[in-house]
């Protein structure tokens, strides 16, 4: 069975979805509060939706360290 690939999503939809503003996504990136970003390519990045999922399910426990990054393919 195949395994299904995970979906990449763009600052522009994460910021919608959160409500967060740009400097709040990225102070919580620094302070391990939000997902990091996954590099798609030389000047382009994206979030896994599921990530993001997970940290708007329950942002206020979310923490990097519990979630094990993936790889991108």
């Amino acid at each position: 069975m195949p395994q299904e690939q995970e979906s990449i999503i763009r600052i522009a939809t994460v910021l919608q979805r959160t409500g967060l503003s740009r400097s709040t996504l990225y102070r919580k990136i620094n302070d391990g509060s939000f997902p990091p970003q996954v590099q798609i390519s030389t000047h382009c990045a994206g979030w896994y939706e599921s990530a993001v999922k997970t940290w708007i399910d329950n942002p206020q426990f979310y923490h990097v360290n519990d979630f094990p990054r993936k790889p991108l393919h």
